[in-house]
């Protein structure tokens, strides 16, 4: 077998590893630290937990009680909406009468293939024309993805959702087990970040702090695993087609903008 393919099969599988399901990371029980050399500073390793006691990403279960987490049983609007101390990154008319808020992780495999077969239509179908607002909201899964995370948001506002596909689109480049700070600069680089922006970015304990309170709020809401969506309250546990999409579309409009149990779970 040529070297070349050898090479590709094991980056593929150090991916796949790295990757694994999308599912949520284990009950913290590090405390953030400031050094950022550190491989994934921003969001530490957590303690020991047994395989049964992880939360499973696709389950629609709640989370467990032993994870000592309070989780909102049913949330209302005003409970998803609470606001933050980071603005909502959100895409279409603020007054829409369907929102969808997804939960996104950058490692994610099943965000990237949501983000590169399914977002377009949906930007295509229901963001442009005035039907759906769309927020992106980061629930950073493993050290990689938190590091990653940060410098997403330190980017301009108007580059952000670029670099988010740019991030997704780029996963095989920069996703490793171990966190590999260049690769994710040279992704950052690409909307105009320059190395001293994106150092002082990850030491940036401000948006630290405020990006683990977007994910704290996310497993309050049930949040385990990505992607994640809510539409109207309706909380969906999987990666969504652009049909799935369409039913729950329809089903909030004719709801006040909350999709009846009858679509796709």
């Amino acid at each position: 077998m040529p070297l070349a393919r050898i090479l590709a099969l094991i980056a593929a599988a150090v991916l796949a590893a790295s990757l694994g399901a999308c599912g949520a990371s284990l009950p913290q029980t590090a405390s953030i630290t400031n050094d950022a050399n550190a491989a994934g500073a921003a969001y530490p390793s957590t303690g020991a937990t047994t395989p049964d006691e992880m939360p499973k990403p696709f389950s629609n279960a709640p989370a467990s009680v032993s994870s000592g987490r309070e989780v909102i049983a049913q949330p209302t609007v005003a409970d998803i909406m609470a606001p933050g101390p980071l603005p909502e990154m959100s895409w279409g008319n603020p007054t829409a009468p369907v929102t969808i808020v997804q939960y996104m992780s950058l490692t994610c495999p099943h965000c990237r293939h949501f983000h590169e077969t399914v977002y377009p239509e949906l930007k295509r179908r229901f963001i442009d024309t005035g039907q759906v607002r769309y927020i992106l909201r980061e629930f950073p899964i493993g050290k990689t993805s938190g590091n990653a995370t940060i410098a997403l948001r330190c980017a301009a506002p108007d580059k952000y959702l670029e670099l988010y596909g740019k991030f997704m689109k780029q996963q095989a480049s920069w996703v490793s087990l171990e966190v590999r700070l260049d690769p994710i600069y040279a992704v950052a680089q690409q909307v105009g970040m320059t190395r001293p922006q994106f150092d002082a970015c990850l030491q940036n304990q401000g948006m630290i702090a405020n990006l683990k309170w977007v994910k704290d709020r996310g497993r309050k809401l049930g949040i385990v695993g990505t992607p994640n969506f809510f539409i109207g309250t309706k909380l969906i546990k999987k990666e969504l087609t652009i049909a799935e999409i369409a039913d729950y579309v329809q089903q909030a409009e004719q709801h006040g903008g909350t999709p009846t149990a009858a679509a796709n779970p």
